[in-house]
Order: C-alpha cells, then sequence, then structure tokens
C-alpha cells in the first residue's frame, strides 16, 4: 500500500503534503473538507485529472485531519494505491430518516461477497437516523462483517452535509467502501473520555431518535434546565453536553449527541435511537479524559491490527470533541501519532457521529458520539 496527500486553501490553492506514493495509480482517493469547497466543480475536476483511474470519495467535515494538524475551510486529500486489494463503492440516496435502515441494506447488499473484509460508510450527517444506518448494514452482512465510518459534519452549523462519490459533493447521499482480499489488515478503535454525572433518567416517551420525555418531564424543559445559559446556543451547545445512554441488550452504554430541538413539541432529534425503557446519564467534558480517549482508541485499533505499524488511518472524531478541546484539539492527533508512529498516513475529519463496533474484534456496529474513532489499514 502506498499513500500521498495534497491539501487545498483559499489563500494557496493545492499543495503537496507528502510525496512518493502512488501518483496516477491510485484506486481510491478521501476527500474530506468544507461543504461548499466540495460542490465546486473545478475542485473535484483538479483530482480526477490527478488520480483518473480512481474511485474518488468523501464528504463535507467539521474540521479536516491531515498527519497530526486540523483544518478548517480546506479540502485533504489522500490518495490510496493497493497492491494486492480490491476496492468497491456502493451509493445510496436518502431524503428521509425513516429510509436509514433500508439504506443499511441495500449498501450492504451491493458489497457482500465472500472475499469481503471490511466496509466503511460515509453518509449524510443531518437527514439520518445513524442507529437505523447501522442495523441495517448488520442485518445484511450477518454481523459477520466488521463496518466502520462516520456522519458527514457542517462546522456546527448544522445547515447542510455533502457526500463526494466520483461526483461533486451532494447531499442526501450515503456511499460505502467494501474492502477486498486475504492480504489487507483492518483495525479500528473507538473511545469517548466525557464524564457522566447526576441521576440515571428513564426515557420515558420516545420514537426512534425522538426522544419527547425523561421522568415523566419534557425533553427539552429538562434539558434546558441543565444547560442553564447555554440553553440560548442550541442546538449547537448541546455538543458540549451530550448524553450517555445505557443499552442493556449488549450490556453497554453509548453516547448521544442532540442535532436538532423542537420548540413546538419539546422534543429533541439525536443522531441515533434513544429506545423508550432506557436509561440516559447527563454528561460533561473532561479535558484530560478526551486526549486519553484518543490514546485509547489508538492503541484499540493498533491491537485489532496484531499490533503491526499501520500504513492508513482514517481519524473521525466527533465535532463536540474539536468544541471542547479548542486550542488543544490536536493533541489527541498527536498523542495517536505517538502509538502508530512516523510511517502511518494519517487523515480524517471532524464529524456529527462515528460508525463502529465496540470492542476489537467484533464485527456488530454501533453508532457513536462523542468519541474518536480511528481505522486501520495495513497490507501483507
Amino acid at each position: 500500500m502506498k499513500t500521498e496527500q495534497h491539501i487545498f486553501s483559499e489563500a494557496g490553492g493545492w499543495s503537496p503534503v507528502t510525496g512518493q506514493g502512488p501518483g496516477s495509480r491510485a484506486q481510491l482517493v478521501f476527500l474530506f473538507g468544507n461543504r461548499e469547497l466540495l460542490k465546486t466543480h473545478v475542485h473535484y475536476d483538479y483530482i480526477r485529472t490527478l488520480y483518473p483511474a480512481a474511485r474518488i470519495v468523501g464528504c463535507s467535515t467539521s474540521g479536516e485531519i491531515c498527519q497530526e494538524q486540523v483544518f478548517d475551510n480546506r479540502i485533504v486529500c489522500t490518495a490510496v494505491w493497493f497492491e494486492k486489494s480490491i476496492i468497491r463503492i456502493a451509493e445510496e440516496q436518502i431524503n428521509s430518516m425513516d429510509d436509514s435502515f433500508l439504506v443499511g441494506e441495500k449498501l450492504a447488499a451491493k458489497l457482500d461477497a465472500a472475499d469481503l473484509v471490511h466496509v466503511m460508510v460515509l453518509s449524510e450527517g443531518l437527514t439520518i437516523n445513524g442507529s437505523e444506518l447501522t442495523k441495517g448494514l448488520n442485518h445484511q452482512l450477518g454481523n459477520r462483517i466488521p463496518v466502520t465510518g462516520g456522519l458527514a459534519g457542517d462546522q456546527a452549523s448544522f445547515s447542510e452535509t455533502v457526500i463526494v462519490c466520483d461526483h461533486p459533493g451532494r447531499k442526501n447521499m450515503v456511499l460505502a467502501i467494501g474492502f477486498y482480499g486475504q492480504h489487507l489488515k483492518v483495525g479500528y478503535g473507538s473511545m469517548g473520555g466525557w464524564d457522566s454525572f447526576g441521576v440515571d433518567r428513564e426515557v420515558t416517551r420516545s420514537k426512534g431518535n425522538i426522544l419527547y420525555e425523561l421522568d415523566g418531564q419534557p425533553a427539552l424543559e429538562l434539558y434546558k434546565r441543565y444547560l442553564g445559559k447555554h440553553a440560548d446556543h442550541l442546538p449547537a451547545s448541546a455538543l458540549l453536553f451530550p448524553l450517555n445512554l445505557k443499552i442493556r441488550e449488549v450490556d453497554t452504554s453509548v453516547v448521544r449527541t442532540v442535532l436538532s430541538v423542537n420548540e413546538s413539541d419539546g422534543s429533541m432529534i439525536f443522531a441515533g435511537d434513544i429506545p423508550q425503557g432506557e436509561y440516559v446519564r447527563l454528561m460533561k467534558a473532561n479535558f484530560d479524559r478526551l486526549i486519553d480517549g484518543a490514546n485509547d482508541a489508538a492503541e484499540m485499533s493498533k491491537t485489532s491490527l496484531r499490533e503491526a505499524e499501520p500504513d492508513l488511518a482514517i481519524l473521525i472524531s466527533c465535532v463536540g470533541r474539536k468544541l471542547v478541546l479548542k486550542q488543544r484539539v490536536e493533541e489527541e492527533l498527536e498523542v495517536i501519532r505517538e502509538v502508530f508512529g512516523a510511517h502511518t498516513t494519517m487523515t480524517g475529519f471532524y464529524s456529527y457521529g462515528e460508525i463502529c463496533p465496540l470492542r476489537p474484534f467484533e464485527q456488530r456496529c454501533e453508532l457513536h458520539n462523542q468519541t474518536m474513532t480511528i481505522t486501520v489499514f495495513k497490507e501483507d
């Protein structure tokens, strides 16, 4: 496997970051960047001229990752050449959250094959129920193929997200990349670092990813009391105060972040399901634990790669972490670099949700929020 990177800025145009890579032989190119830049044909056409044979995929972000740096309003291009492995791409349109499960099933069905070893998903970040998307993927794949990925971002504006799939950025799309062949090793890990506090609160009324009541009280009203002055800046301020959701079925917890609120009925719409009858607890940030969480995610992904040094690492971290860490945000990339070593090419983005199995070597994926989720690749 060989990789190379370029980066675009309005001030400097396109410039190389790393060279001596695959050049025009690349079969796969990742583009992570600003929504409006990705929608512009001239940028897509430029990348197409560099990599005429490649499948070009990517999404809008809430921040772009290039090696150990975080950028805003850029495009980060990472081209990949596989010596012995094959990739295939599937794409589906989604116009309603109600279609999330079906979209997951359709994508998985297009990619499923005997030599499939991994699936990576890049999804629309707003018109999606990430939990139902992962359920559809798991159902079609029979919980036997690991799936990782994330939901596209749009800074903290929650206005529009776009997906690139052999075309400039378009909204309401979901893509999946299938990786095939026995020579490709894939590892993954996902960790948070947020502190939960207060009492467990029962979800007394919900529907899918819409939360109406906690402990018999209107959810939005209770949540606003918790936020205090931060409530004036909803939904963006909710990124700083997620919920910890206990899932009894698998005896574990995941984090859920608010996508939007409905003032008329007092409900809150989350990136993933909030099942009725389960319990949630309020959460707040702990700076040092967020950095430790990034380190743990890197260690976990390297463990599932059997301790090998990765060729490529795709980092998907939640926008809420970026808002909390502020000027310290690159520290989570620096600790990951210490785990992987100098050889590994690092790219990725800040997202509205992350997709990953809960533990190394598991195949059943889940939607996460507020985590650093890492997928690593190495060819034998």
